[in-house]
């Protein structure tokens, strides 16, 4: 229950980790809120000089706006904090002595929740890697002849079992969090209107006027409305996977085939590194494509909206990421080369997503600095001496922005980082049997990842605009997703064991692999009935807070009605 903000009343309203009233998020909303709602309420327009620049201002126009348009204000984004980057830059980024511990209450005061759950869930998720880490590498080490039969399937079991397990601490986690910040609304993927977000109700304002107080016709509408934006996403999603299909399966399949031909091992690495540029293009027009398709969707809001984007995308990768490997695996059940595919596709793919997610900010940055003191020089008729920005706010807006490779109207940068870790996690989880030290190159990899990500954000990017997410989103269900293909390939891969000659044969050994996948796959979907998602201390602490909040909504209606106005303060000493 929420409470309409008095400061009379501030003793009632609980404080963020930091001690501040509100959150980075709330203040930024304010910020915009009131230099965005600056307006001309006069009966004239004003006439606005700048720089021998005269323009008019005209009645019930917003100011900036204005601004704007006449290229006056270029554009309006939040400034770094200089003390708090700093301090972040010495205990986050550049702490590498604590692997995966991170001050995630500081990154939320300072970055966001949607940034700050990020960080949370890639540290968790690292430190859960050591466990399947330390096993595939003693299985990597130590040959363990005839057993090795017996031990493929105990790692097999024990790395889905660790899934399940993560998904489901990491949902508690969430929760916990979300009560450490004092975050009260529901985490449910379907209600993402409550999660801060503004419903869009443009059409149903529009059924109000035009249906008033008929509600018959009224729900038949919104009926009508809801069940063609079910129709509308079906149809998208239809053209998405047609196109897969049709157009990316045969490149697919074209790129598997030329890679078992070719004999060079070198060749087999440029070929995978032209595969991978080659993707990133064809992705990019795919992702352009769905976020045409995601405006004919009847999504609620901006978060709904961002959820389909990575839906689709995310089918795109997939094919991209799997569909060889897949090949190499099920096809020609080559456990060497299936090695060699999976080694230089962790290798290739993580050096160079790290490549260009790190290198190509600071580049941008550094021409975009080269061409503004070239242009000074230029001015000043000088070649010689260093040139200084006029101010802090010049710097920050030669940064590049936090934004997404593909979709960037509906996501920022944080798409890219989770999608890099979820196709990391299928890599590793769906041919886990085959190859047991990706585990561990998992891990020294996201070790690397977290402590990059946080200098991209801190040193290299702006301050990226915060945004209100009460959890990762789309992407749960899709590592979710990830976790039952796991079952199903990894039972594929340990049938090919068994079955060498390739006759398919239910033998004792393929029976009991089939009854693993089934049952694997019941505890997969009934663990989450055994784990609950929301610890104990964090379901009494809501209750309290929802049973304080009804109690001081009640008194502040009582004070409404006998029209006394008494503080909080007076009420509190009253008791």
């Amino acid at each position: 229950m929420d409470l309409e903000f008095e400061w009379e009343e501030v003793d009632a309203f609980e404080r963020q980790p930091d001690g501040s009233l509100f959150s980075w998020c709330e203040r930024f909303r304010c910020y915009r809120h009131l230099i965005y709602g600056i307006i001309n309420k006069s009966q004239s327009s004003v006439t606005l000089r700048f720089d021998s620049k005269e323009f008019q201002w005209e009645v019930g126009e917003y100011l900036l706006q204005k601004l704007e348009s006449e290229r006056i204000v270029k554009e309006v984004f939040p400034l770094h904090d200089e003390i708090k980057r700093k301090k972040l830059l010495q205990t986050w980024a550049l702490h590498w002595w604590d692997f995966t511990n991170q001050p995630i209450d500081e990154i939320y005061s300072y970055f966001g929740t949607k940034i700050a759950i990020y960080f949370a869930f890639l540290g968790m998720y690292t430190r859960w890697l050591l466990f399947p880490a330390a096993f595939g590498l003693i299985l990597h080490m130590f040959d363990f002849g005839s057993l090795q039969l017996l031990v493929l399937p105990i790692f097999f079991i024990s790395i889905i079992l660790w899934a399940i397990m993560f998904s489901q601490f990491w949902k508690r986690k969430n929760n916990a969090l979300l009560a450490r910040w004092k975050i009260r609304y529901p985490i449910r993927a379907d209600l993402g209107y409550r999660q801060g977000m503004e419903w869009s109700s443009s059409q149903s304002i529009e059924i109000a006027k035009k249906w008033g107080t008929d509600k018959t016709k009224e729900k038949e509408m919104f009926q009508r409305i809801e069940w063609f934006g079910r129709l509308m996403r079906f149809r998208n999603d239809a053209i998405i996977i047609f196109s897969i299909i049709c157009l990316q399966l045969p490149f697919e399949l074209a790129y598997a085939h030329i890679y078992e031909v070719i004999g060079s091992d070198i060749m087999k690495f440029g070929l995978t590194t032209i595969y991978l540029f080659a993707i990133q293009l064809l992705t990019q027009i795919g992702g352009k494509i769905s976020v045409k398709l995601i405006k004919y969707e009847n999504n609620e809001n901006t978060e709904k909206k961002a959820d389909s984007l990575v839906y689709k995308v995310f089918g795109l990768y997939f094919m991209q990421s799997y569909i060889g490997v897949f090949y190499h695996a099920l096809l020609h059940r080559n456990f060497s080369t299936l090695r060699k595919v999976l080694i230089q596709r962790l290798l290739v793919s993580q050096v160079l997503e790290n490549l260009l997610e790190n290198t190509l900010p600071y580049l941008k940055y550094s021409y975009k600095k080269y061409r503004i003191r070239s242009k000074k020089k230029r001015e000043k008729g000088s070649s010689t001496g260093k040139i200084q920005f006029a101010s802090r706010v010049e710097k920050e807006y030669l940064k590049p922005s936090y934004s997404a490779s593909i979709g960037m109207e509906l996501e920022d940068g944080l798409f890219d980082d989770f999608l890099e870790v979820a196709l990391q996690f299928g890599m590793i989880m769906m041919f886990a049997c085959a190859f047991p030290l990706a585990f561990a190159f998992a891990t020294l990899n996201n070790i690397t990842e977290i402590r990059a990500d946080a200098l991209k954000l801190l040193a290299m990017l702006r301050r990226p605009t915060p945004r209100f997410s009460t959890t990762i989103g789309a992407w749960l269900n899709i590592f979710q997703f990830l976790v039952v293909m796991s079952i199903c390939t990894n039972c594929a891969l340990l049938v090919w064991l068994y079955d060498e000659e390739g006759k398919w044969k239910i033998e004792p050994g393929l029976a009991a692999i089939l009854v693993m996948e089934h049952v694997l796959l019941l505890i997969k979907f009934g663990f989450s009935r055994f784990v609950p998602e929301e610890p104990a201390w964090v379901k009494a602490d809501r209750v309290k807070d929802a049973t304080t909040a009804e109690n001081m909504c009640s008194k502040q209606l009582l004070r409404n009605i006998s029209g006394e106005r008494a503080t909080f303060g007076e009420l509190k000493k009253s008791q």
